[in-house]
């Protein structure tokens, strides 16, 4: 007998993004239910929410490194909370849970992104059947760090996905942003079912994605001030090429900056306001074809 699976449903790691808080509500009034899966939610930063910001003193979604979650001198809020989360449902690296999905909206025009950590069989077979069934979905594979390493919530456990979809501005609701992030998380919770019973669907053999490389930060002056602002070339063009010496960055006194690579790359998390205090500009991604083995 296939055993049942422990999975976690993420809202509200960041208080001001409203879509997973939003859905959580929902399936408190009609449960999420899958053969083989027991489904929990939880609303990860319920502080940060009523307060309609994105975190209290520290974000939450880099709070779960094995070195803060060990630090016991870390002791606000969202510290305390994370090694509350850890304990719970944890902890990281012999986690009782066997899939964690974080729900996230951003700024920038990503559509509905699947966020993967890990490379194997799993994670490819997820992507491809996510991808056929929903086939506006981008698949983004962060693999610049180990799955241990990573200080996302969702590395709590065993496995741990993101869904990240936008455009959708700080503190409000969008419908159809909603419903993409109720079907990507629905698809997740169908395939993680399926695969558990060995009742998989014919997958694509290949899919496209896109893994990360590195990020671009806005210009600075030596007072740590911003000296330009993202390029309007830029705007609304996350997962379109990028292409050497295309303009990046417009100046505040005229310049241009342009793009320095020596490929094309894929801009994402494009103008993110999120990312206004540390001044990221964007990150940039390569597009990849994988293989998917075939279900068993």
């Amino acid at each position: 007998m296939t055993s049942a699976w422990q999975v976690l449903v993420v809202g509200g790691t960041h208080g001001n993004e409203f879509s997973g808080v939003q859905l959580l509500k929902q399936w408190q009034q009609q449960p999420l239910s899958f053969p083989n899966l027991v489904i929990q939610t939880l609303q990860a930063n319920p502080k940060a929410h009523e307060c309609n910001r994105r975190y209290i003193d520290d974000d939450l979604n880099r709070e779960f490194t094995p070195q803060r979650l060990a630090d016991f001198n870390l002791i606000n809020y969202e510290a305390l909370r994370a090694k509350s989360i850890n304990q719970q449902f944890g902890p990281k690296g012999a986690s009782q849970t066997d899939l964690v999905i974080d729900l996230h909206n951003t700024t920038s025009t990503m559509g509905p992104t699947l966020i993967l950590l890990h490379d194997s069989h799993w994670e490819r077979q997820l992507a491809a059947y996510v991808q056929q069934r929903m086939p506006e979905a981008v698949l983004l594979f962060e693999l610049e760090q180990t799955y241990q390493q990573w200080g996302y919530l969702c590395t709590v456990g065993k496995r741990g996905v993101m869904v990240e979809v936008g455009p959708q501005p700080q503190s409000v609701l969008r419908q159809d942003i909603l419903d993409q992030m109720r079907l990507m998380t629905e698809l997740i919770l169908e395939f993680t079912s399926l695969q558990l019973r060995n009742e998989l669907p014919p997958l694509p053999a290949t899919i496209e994605a896109f893994t990360s490389v590195c990020s671009k930060s806005l210009p600075l002056d030596e007072a740590g001030q911003p000296l330009a602002m993202v390029h309007q070339r830029l705007e609304g063009s996350d997962f379109t090429p990028l292409q050497p010496g295309e303009p990046i960055f417009q100046y505040f006194d005229g310049r241009v900056g342009y793009f320095d690579g020596d490929e094309p790359l894929y801009p994402t998390f494009v103008n993110e306001a999120a990312y206004y205090n540390s001044h990221m500009a964007f990150s940039l991604a390569r597009k990849i074809s994988l293989t998917v083995a075939a279900p068993n």
